[in-house]
């Protein structure tokens, strides 16, 4: 079964760190490009970072470049998402997604499968 689980959501200060973990089943991460994406409250789902299955190239948004990090765990199958100096405006539920595809993506129809979403809430 093909499945993607989310993980590491919490309630943090803002200036804190949190790690997301996106671990896949049924199917291998090496030849999948994954994207994380988020969606906040009354706001369209939008693209944060991904990673490109060809060549393990990586790309921000520019809302969280220098503070987020995606990188990819190869053994345990699993993506992550390093946090750091969140804001409120992080505040989402934050989806991992994958696809059999060379090249990343930020439209996300072009990713066939999806986690369920995990909640990153930053507030004093």
């Amino acid at each position: 079964q093909v499945q993607l689980v989310e993980s590491g959501g919490d309630l943090v200060q803002p200036g804190g760190s949190l790690r997301l973990s996106c671990a896949a089943s049924g199917f291998s991460l090496d030849y999948y490009s994954v994207g994380w994406f988020r969606q906040a409250p009354g706001k369209e789902r939008e693209g944060v970072s991904c990673i490109s299955s060809s060549d393990g190239s990586r790309y921000y948004a520019d809302s969280v470049k220098g503070r987020f990090t995606i990188y990819r765990d190869n053994a345990k199958n699993t993506e992550y998402l390093q946090m750091n100096s969140l804001k409120p405006e992080d505040t989402a539920v934050y989806y991992c997604a994958a696809d059999n595809r060379r090249f990343c993506s930020w439209w996300e129809g072009d990713y066939e499968y999806w986690g369920q979403g995990t909640q990153v809430t930053v507030s004093s």
